[in-house]
């Protein structure tokens, strides 16, 4: 028989002897996996989620002004 050796405890590994199946698991990523870009916030900024750049922003383009006056409902 073979022996297994598992030297990182974050891995999981799982022999089943009557089949001969090896199921590995990996941990994923932990936490949010989004970064918040806030280089350009002003004061009463609103977050929103940029689709292109994959990130959430807070910037001078996006507040509660000019949600109120002019905002696209």
């Amino acid at each position: 028989m073979s022996n297994i050796n598992i030297t990182q405890n974050k891995n999981t590994v799982t022999v089943n002897g009557e089949t001969r199946v090896v199921t590995v698991k990996t941990a994923g990523p932990q936490g949010a996996s989004t970064a918040i870009n806030s280089d350009n916030a002003v004061d009463n900024s609103i977050v929103y989620y940029h689709q292109s750049s994959g990130t959430f922003k807070a910037d001078d383009t996006t507040t509660k002004l000019t949600l109120v006056n002019g905002g696209n409902f």
